[in-house]
């Protein structure tokens, strides 16, 4: 969800501060919830300001520092699976992972998911 805008936190803040209203009729005024309002005054009080805090940059990744060891492992051997990847980079780093995990690691470092042409063709057929 997106923050609020900073000109909305404050108007609502400053309407609770200057006791035009209180916390739930500044709520119902701005259409926002009493317990934003509330976390938008203690921020206020503790550092001066109701601006949203930038973006941390979210969790951080298991396999980034394991991404040699995946790359030579595609180029390898490029019919693997994500199973495989992960059991191979685990022996080889000791970091363990899923295969969702690897999933996401290989979009990220754009390496190919195809498999070998020596794979027996798909048995559907169109027609």
């Amino acid at each position: 969800m997106k923050a609020y805008s900073v000109d909305l936190r404050e108007r609502a803040v400053a309407s609770v501060e200057s006791g035009e209203c209180n916390i739930p009729a500044a709520a119902r005024r701005y259409k926002v919830s009493a317990p934003s309002i509330e976390r938008w005054l203690a921020r206020k009080r503790s550092i001066g300001t109701c601006a949203p805090l930038p973006y941390a940059g979210g969790p951080t990744r298991k396999l980034a520092s394991a991404e040699a060891v995946i790359r030579a492992a595609v180029k390898a051997q490029s019919d693997a699976t994500l199973q495989e990847l992960c059991e191979r980079v685990e022996k080889e780093t000791e970091i363990k992972s899923n295969s969702s995990m690897m999933y996401c690691e290989l979009v990220r470092l754009k390496l190919p998911r195809k498999k070998s042409r020596s794979m027996p063709a798909n048995g559907t057929h169109r027609g």
